[in-house]
Parts: structure tokens; sequence; C-alpha cells
């Protein structure tokens, strides 16, 4: 059975679809055309379910979950790794609802997060996410909501912290912090939602195991990163929550949707979420 999966041609994910793409594992008889998007055009495309199986930032998924299920392998969640609003020049918390703010899309988990911090914030600007930092540089908008590898590189450009909206959420709500799942079509009849998500934990599994063999794959779309960002972005974004998300995992994620729903910035969700 061909399928198609849609992902971004960050390292995190080409790390862990390297295994399925290549078919370095069993697939169970899966084949799978390949589609690569930044994160937030493939949340716009999921809304059209442009695809079998895709990347999705959980906010994108908080309005596509009539569509979709979330496997328990392949996400990017846990701690530390959250975006960033980051600065030219020092600017007070107090005065952020007065500032433009580029942030990677409207359906980002980073523009998620920000509107539960700071509700107020409300003057936005759409970019792709790496061009944010030039943005502020070139003083076009005045805080940067950052993500993927920026995290690394904001700071060697004379780049300011505002705050890590990661750790705002782990000190808060005391959970890892959700920021992208894999979903699958939620009308597919659950053995092949689960051939899926068996497939796709045997490909992070892979990875983390022969992480060589997967290198290259990863250079290949990374285009001028540099190899330790490369390194470091993987670290940060593949880790045991990639491999299962366990019971601390799904807690994390239905409490993002708890809070939101509370604050009434999503809709109602359908369930269940996961591919069990």
């Amino acid at each position: 059975m061909n399928l198609s999966i849609a992902y971004s041609p960050c390292p995190n994910d080409t790390f862990i679809f390297d295994a399925l793409a290549h078919q370095k594992i069993d697939t169970e008889g899966l084949t799978f055309d390949i589609i690569h998007g930044d994160v937030e055009t493939l949340n716009r495309e999921a809304m059209d379910g442009k695809y079998d199986i895709t990347k999705l930032s959980y906010h994108a998924f908080a309005y596509m979950s009539n569509q979709y299920q979330l496997l328990t392998a392949g996400s990017a969640l846990g701690r530390g790794c959250g975006p960033l609003m980051i600065s030219k020049d020092e600017i007070p918390r107090s005065k952020i609802e007065f500032c433009l703010i580029g942030i990677p899309g409207r359906l980002t988990t980073a523009n998620f997060l920000m509107t539960l911090a700071f509700p107020e914030a409300a003057t936005k600007k759409e970019m792709v996410f790496n061009e944010i930092e030039n943005a502020l540089l070139n003083d076009a908008i005045d805080i940067g909501l950052i993500i993927h590898e920026n995290r690394f590189t904001y700071i060697h450009k004379g780049l300011k912290k505002i705050i890590d909206l990661g750790e705002w959420w782990e000190k808060k709500y005391q959970l890892p912090i959700p920021l992208g799942g894999i979903v699958t079509r939620r009308d597919f009849e659950p053995e092949l939602q689960l051939k899926i998500n068996r497939v796709v934990k045997r490909s992070v599994e892979f990875a983390l195991a022969n992480p060589a063999q997967t290198m290259q794959y990863v250079r290949d779309h990374a285009q001028e990163m540099d190899e330790q960002v490369m390194q470091q972005h993987i670290a940060l974004y593949v880790n045991d929550f990639s491999v299962d998300l366990g019971e601390e995992g799904k807690a994390a994620i239905s409490a993002l949707y708890e809070v939101a729903a509370e604050k009434k910035i999503i809709p109602g969700m359908h369930y269940p979420l996961f591919v069990d």
C-alpha cells in the first residue's frame, strides 16, 4: 500500500524518517511518497486533508482532530526545547503588548504558547521561521518568536532572549512541552493506523541506534546548516518521547488542549486523540 507522508526538511524530522524513507527497516508492506515542507506550510495543507500522514504543530492539530489522529511515535516533545521570544534591544515584558512580533506561523505551537503566556500580544507578522532573525537585525520587527535551529544561532548575532516559552510552560504546568507530532488520517482502519505507528516508531529507533547512517539524509536537506547546529538540533528534539509518548507525553498534550479550551482559543477536540 502506498501512502503520502509529509514532514519538514529540519534535522530532527529527516533524522527520524531516514530509515522509513529509504526502506532501512521493515515497513510491513507500506511504501511512501515523501513530501517536504516548512512546518506552517504543512499545517495549512493539512487543513485540506492533503496527506495520509503528516507532521503537524500541536496547535494546528487542535483544528484538525476531526480529520487526523496523533501517532504515539515521531513527536517533538520534551524539556528545555521550547520556542524563544527574542529582540535586538532589551525589551521588558511589560512592553511586549506594544511591539510588532514576527511569528513563524499562526498555527505553530510557538504562537499558541505565546498566546497563552501573553494574550495581549496581538500585533503579529507571519514569517518563514528562518527569516525572523534578519528581520530583527533590519528593524523590520520588534520581537521575534523563534523555533528550530534558531535557538542555537540567535545569540551569535547579538540578539537577546526575552523569555523561553518552554520554560514558562514547564514551570507553570510541571509537564514537558509538546511542540509537533505526527498524525495519520482518522478514517483509516485501526489496523492500518497501528501499522503506520509501528513503522514510524521503528524508524525513530533505527535512527537513535544508528545515527551515523542517517546523517547524510540530514545533511542533504539542512542546506548550509553548521554540522554542530545539526547535531544540537537533533539532540534537543529527538528523545524518548519521539519513540513513544508514554503516559507523561500524552498527559502533556492533553493538558495543552485543556488549558487552551478553557481560555477559548481552540475549538472542541475530537476523541480519541491518539492511535493506540
